[in-house]
């Protein structure tokens, strides 16, 4: 006999009127802000009530392949505190849109391979994992979920269970969190920009469990991302006072999804004519004394680092850039790219007749590494020509080198001399002081 566990939270966080619940997800897709061509098979999405998180809760699983057959939702416990990941012993679940089959072979598995318990009263009022099942019925067909409710656990399993299975295109995986919890608005942006900072960086050693709900679940696929050399890539970020008005007291949602790759090379992948034309329009702009107002896609409100160079008939004509991200990369092109023009101080501002003439080059920059060398010859032996970007320290004096560089000084040891130089450094300077760190650049050109 089939066992099908009863809605728990219908007419609480969803509608439990078929039509009204269908209307309601209708008009999420309506609205639909998110754009990315990219398919994933693993995302973090807000759990709360479909009237406060459901269009970004949405916009999070559309982003999910649609091809997967297989969907794992880890969340986190809200009523029953246990120990370990709980799952669920029914064989179908049901909602006003139908019912949907547990994947009781893969519970199976889970259960002899991570063991893992099945635990139905840790479900029995609980709304982390139920709310994302009319989105996923909607989205998608023939698909099965794994629910696995999250209890005291270290997020290593869940990093492991995504390692075990995600070599199978049939599994998608679903990490169902919000952020911040009843803070001011001021308070929780501050807080959820410093979590996202973390989630798309994938720095997580400092996270708090204060700062999301579902933070073993958000530890645990960041933790895969880095194993694999992925990244998160953001979908969008926002509060409960979006809805409600109220900033007194909000919680914060916030979803991203996974990429196969470096966040840099993504961009460049998808929106490289996007931000030559963004460059070039910012600077018509300041000599045409016109504004633009930008429309562009939430990974470029993620923090990042960036050059923007520019060459008229060749020859250099101006290049600004930020070593270390300290804003969003938007904000960083936008100032570099005006920059370049008007304010190095090696040229005259430029002049609206050169436009036509002008290429325009980005150097998006990875997060600068500290290098460990026992003496110039040990660091000399450490840098490798054509990919890495140096930046070199000693007190105050210190100059960078793009891995453009390489191409006029491809010899190690008179690319590092002439570094010194630009840094106001003797070509044969060196100290216990000196400090030396690398980067690499995606490099978009015209």
């Amino acid at each position: 006999m089939i066992k099908i566990k009863e809605p728990a939270v219908a007419d609480m966080f969803y509608s439990a009127i078929p039509d009204e619940l269908k209307k309601e997800i209708n008009e999420f897709a309506a609205k639909n802000g998110n754009n990315y061509k990219y398919k994933t098979r693993a995302v973090i999405v807000p759990h709360a009530g479909l009237i406060y998180s459901g269009q970004l809760a949405y916009e999070g699983i559309y982003q999910l392949d649609k091809s997967v057959k297989n969907i794992f939702i880890f969340a986190p416990a809200h009523r029953v505190a246990f120990e370990g990941l709980a799952l669920s012993g029914f064989d179908e679940w049901k909602t006003p849109l139908g019912n949907i089959g547990i994947n009781q072979e893969i519970n199976q598995n889970l259960i002899e391979k991570f063991g893992l318990k099945i635990f139905d009263a840790g479900y029995e009022n609980e709304h982390s994992i139920e709310i994302q099942v009319p989105i996923i019925q909607t989205l998608f067909e023939d698909v099965k979920i794994i629910p696995v409710l999250v209890g005291k656990a270290a997020p290593e399993i869940i990093t492991n269970i995504i390692k075990e299975y995600y070599d199978d295109k049939e599994c998608g995986f679903l990490i169902s969190s919000d952020l911040s919890h009843f803070l001011s608005d001021d308070k929780a942006k501050q807080i959820d920009e410093e979590t996202a900072g973390m989630i798309e960086s994938g720095n997580i050693k400092n996270f708090r469990y204060e700062q999301a709900c579902g933070a073993i679940g958000i530890y645990g696929l960041v933790g895969f991302a880095n194993s694999k050399g992925y990244s998160m890539i953001r979908v969008n970020m926002f509060n409960s006072s979006a809805i409600s008005g109220d900033k007194s007291s909000v919680v914060g949602y916030g979803s991203w999804f996974l990429y196969e790759g470096e966040k840099n090379s993504f961009i460049k992948e998808y929106y490289s004519g996007y931000l030559l034309d963004l460059c070039r329009n910012i600077i018509l702009s300041r000599l045409e004394n016109k504004k633009i107002y930008t429309n562009h896609a939430p990974v470029f409100n993620e923090s990042g680092a960036c050059f923007v160079t520019l060459k008229k008939n060749g020859n250099l004509r101006g290049c600004i850039g930020s070593i270390v991200a300290h804003q969003p990369l938007i904000n960083d092109i936008v100032d570099n790219a005006q920059s370049a023009a008007f304010r190095d101080p090696r040229f005259n501002p430029l002049t609206i007749d050169e436009v036509d003439e002008l290429t325009i080059d980005i150097s998006l920059l990875s997060e600068p590494k500290p290098m460990q060398f026992s003496d110039e010859q040990d660091l000399l032996n450490q840098i490798v020509p054509y990919k890495d970007g140096i930046i070199i320290k000693d007190g105050w004096q210190q100059a960078v080198y793009l891995p453009s560089v390489w191409e006029d000084l491809p010899e190690k040891e008179v690319f590092l001399k002439s570094l010194k130089v630009k840094a106001g450094m003797s070509p044969d300077h060196f100290s216990k002081n000196f400090e030396a760190f690398r980067f690499e650049t995606i490099f978009i050109e015209d």
